[in-house]
């Protein structure tokens, strides 16, 4: 349980989430989860990082139970600052990161996967933003990268969701394979990366982020804003204690 690291083969670093039982990550998880990013990273033999998952699905985004839980807004302050710095790592590893991605990707899993360099997904992957079901808001910016502008702009109202084969005729997501196959095809994509010269790779992650068109950090920090104007108003409070009565619950 936990955050992982394994080093399956030369130049590739695995980094595995694992918080049951649908890996709603908790306010240290997503500091552990970007602290995992940035060693893997900063590490000279690793020129590829996966990232992946165990259990049910990749992401249910932040720990809601954990917010309920506290008092005044520490957890929510938290989280904020979690998610903030584990989609910055994402975006800023040095090297690229490929995504690995089966059942549910949801609120915080839509920031990790829209900062990731590629996508492969399950044939059961479903990603969405239930940030109005939940009285939050943000990772627009990050639903902004997968899905073009209309599309994702819907989606956000509605907190629908869209499948990974939907993504791929989108061109967001590099390939979708069977369940059993999501592993080994990361893998054989990363080893493909990890084939370039390592000093090269990092120069092309570099040189690839500075020409984006958006700030990612600084636009969901923007984002973020409305998230505590949303708290401090207590709508949030409201919404989010009605979630999971009407629908399926994620976290």
């Amino acid at each position: 349980m936990g955050v992982s690291t394994s080093a399956p083969e030369k130049g590739v670093a695995v980094i595995t989430v694992d918080f049951p039982p649908v890996n709603a990550l908790p306010v240290r998880g997503w500091h552990d989860l970007a602290a995992a990013v940035r060693a893997a990273g900063a590490d000279p033999d690793v020129r590829c990082v996966v990232l992946t998952a165990a259990g049910r699905g990749f992401n249910a985004g932040v720990d809601i139970k954990e917010m309920q839980r506290s008092d005044g807004h520490d957890a929510l302050i938290g989280a904020n600052h979690g998610c903030y710095e584990a989609f910055a790592a994402v975006y800023d590893c040095q090297v690229p990161v490929v995504a690995a991605v089966h059942g549910f990707c949801l609120g915080g899993g839509i920031g990790l996967v829209g900062n990731a360099d590629a996508i492969v997904a399950a044939d059961d992957a479903v990603f969405g933003l239930p940030e109005l079901d939940r009285g939050a808001l943000g990772a627009a910016t990050h639903l902004a990268r997968l899905v073009p502008q209309h599309l994702m702009r819907t989606l956000y109202y509605t907190s629908r969701t869209v499948t990974a084969e939907e993504l791929h005729r989108h061109g967001s997501v590099w390939q979708v394979v069977p369940r059993e196959r999501l592993d080994a095809a990361a893998l054989e994509l990363a080893r493909e990366i990890a084939a370039k010269d390592g000093y090269l790779i990092r120069l092309a992650k570099a040189a690839i982020n500075g020409i984006d068109p958006v700030d990612v950090r600084r636009s969901y920090r923007f984002e973020q804003g409305f998230t505590f104007e949303a708290n401090l108003s207590g709508v949030a409070d409201r919404v989010r204690d009605t979630f999971g009565t009407n629908q399926e619950q994620h976290s």
